[in-house]
């Protein structure tokens, strides 16, 4: 073939390859900057489809939901079907974690997304999403990000099932999902200033637009997760009538930031071990890209989540009305055991002992999801030399939530698709 016409038919098959990955790009592209039809809407399974159908003789005992005494861990059977409602930027990814190897370890039946790492998050959950689903199936743990329909996910489940998720102090999750989820929420791209947090809560409805794409990260995000409207006038009495919901539904809600004593109080609400709730703080941003509110800020974004905040308030009083049931002696030493085989861990798995920068982490399989244009969320690289009475957890414990989903058999062909295309554009 001469010169001339091969470099052409190059530069063509070039051209066709480049092209389709631009179609390919445009149309992911459209596929997360078009919010899903009816999102405000909750889908739900057509009427008659058979809900999950436990074996005959299976328990069907369930305990109150979020009572006020727990489950003692003498003489009761460790809790097998679990269903986790992930709430956004309050350390459910390491929570996740301790599901995903409680899972894995007893081989239990995981109701899973497809596609994606989530339920097609921020529309609602419906039993359709589920990966392989069938009517009538039944699944041990869901965990995944959804937006929360009570009446679809308990369609999936064994009638005994917990149900438990974590809140956080609604001012410290506004300032980590704005750092975090900012540069995706369109309205923030006004803000000209260096510290745009700060320009953004001295006039926040100069800039909000509730109708805007992913406007919902930047406002009571914990309502709009847990599948409340979270834009309800605060005077409604149906901001009280949903937390009163919660609390009938979920037989725990955790708090992050009192993150050991709440995983005591799950280790005796489910009969676990204590290796069960073993943990490395996963997803967590280095220091220098974490900036803390000042008191008048802080005043500033509590009131701005004002429903968050009233959620907040009423699981922190309730919370440690467990903790008082639970025994405070109690509590202390088994949060001092817990915090010492946490470090025990540590020191078995971790090289260097400590959470590193994203380009600092050697292994590609234990990189965190990042951020757009940051690489802000830091790893761990697992030591070299590590027994082998210990290799298979510690690998576990620190692998990031995407690899670990993949791990265990997940189809995520959009996600990998995305991060390709992130990678392909050094986002």
């Amino acid at each position: 073939m001469p010169l001339p016409q091969k470099k052409r038919w190059e530069s063509m098959a070039k051209g066709l390859v480049l092209g389709a990955l631009f179609t390919s790009f445009l149309l992911l592209l459209y596929s997360y900057a078009v919010p899903p039809l009816h999102a405000g809407l909750p889908s739900t399974t057509p009427e008659g489809t058979a809900s999950c159908s436990p074996a005959p003789g299976e328990s069907e005992t369930a305990s109150p939901a979020n009572g006020s005494s727990l489950s003692s861990s003498s003489g009761c059977r460790p809790r097998r079907d679990i269903v986790f409602m992930k709430t956004h930027k309050t350390a459910s990814s390491t929570l996740l974690n301790i599901l995903f190897r409680f899972g894995q370890k007893h081989g239990l039946k995981f109701a899973f997304p497809n596609g994606r790492n989530d339920f097609d998050y921020p529309a609602f959950f419906a039993r359709s999403l589920v990966q392989d689903y069938r009517p009538g199936a039944c699944f041990n743990i869901i965990c995944n990000h959804m937006r929360f329909h009570y009446d679809e996910v308990r369609g999936l489940v064994r009638p005994n099932a917990t149900f438990i998720t974590v809140l956080r102090d609604p001012a410290r999750l506004f300032e980590s999902s704005f750092h975090y989820f900012g540069s995706v929420v369109p309205f923030t791209w006004k803000l000209s200033g260096r510290d745009k947090l700060a320009e953004f809560l001295q006039d926040p409805d100069r800039y909000y637009d509730p109708r805007g794409y992913n406007a919902h990260y930047l406002r009571n995000l914990l309502f709009f997760d847990l599948g409340y409207d979270s834009g309800l006038d605060p005077s409604s009495p149906r901001v009280q009538e949903h937390i009163l919901e919660v609390e009938r539904r979920f037989h725990l809600v955790l708090l992050q930031e009192y993150f050991d004593e709440s995983l005591v109080l799950l280790k005796d609400l489910l009969c676990w071990e204590l290796e069960d709730v073993l943990y490395f703080k996963l997803n967590a941003r280095r220091a220098s890209a974490v900036p803390r509110l000042s008191g008048e800020l802080y005043r500033r974004a509590t009131a701005w989540n004002v429903l968050d905040a009233r959620l907040y308030r009423h699981f922190n009083a309730s919370f440690w009305r467990k903790v008082e049931a639970f025994g405070r002696e109690r509590m202390a030493r088994e949060v001092a055991a817990l915090r010492r085989a946490n470090e025990r861990m540590r020191r078995i798995c971790i090289d260097g002992g400590r959470a590193v920068d994203a380009a600092a982490i050697q292994d590609a399989a234990m990189q965190p999801w990042q951020p757009l244009g940051a690489k802000s969320i830091l790893g761990y690289n697992l030591k070299k030399s590590i027994g082998r009475r210990h290799a298979q957890l510690c690998r576990r414990m620190l692998t990031p939530e995407i690899q670990y989903l993949m791990d265990l058999g997940v189809n995520l062909w959009v996600t990998r698709l995305w991060k390709f295309v992130r990678d392909f554009l050094q986002w």
